[in-house]
């Protein structure tokens, strides 16, 4: 069994930056692949950005070249590092595995874009 728990967040304003960190717990998280997902208000959760087990990565279209996914298999932590942020960013961010599971979801971290 693994958990999951999201930080990093906060309110920045258009242009700014901030770095996600999930930690998880478990023996076995350096197997899986992880994922970076955002709801924002009134929208479906949705996939940002994914890491595999070996380094792989790829994102969404929209934060293509503005966030980077990572991971420290020996911390058992992936980041998503944000950059050039737009308000259209705005939204709860979650970490879970790549597909996601259900048991998974933690409480996710509020990321806000806004001048």
């Amino acid at each position: 069994q693994v958990q999951l728990v999201e930080s990093g967040g906060g309110s920045v304003q258009p242009g700014g930056s901030l770095r996600l960190s999930c930690a998880a717990s478990g023996s076995i998280f350096s197997l899986y692949d992880m994922g970076w997902y955002r709801q924002a208000p009134g929208k479906q959760r949705e996939l940002v950005a994914a890491v595999t087990s070996g380094g792989s990565t790829n994102y969404a279209d929209s934060v293509k070249d503005r966030f980077t996914i990572s991971r420290d298999n020996a911390k058992k932590t992936v980041y998503l590092q944000m950059n050039s942020l737009k308000p259209e960013d705005t939204a709860v961010y979650y970490c879970n595995r790549r597909p996601a599971r259900g048991e998974y979801w933690g409480q996710g971290t509020q990321v806000t874009v806004s001048s």
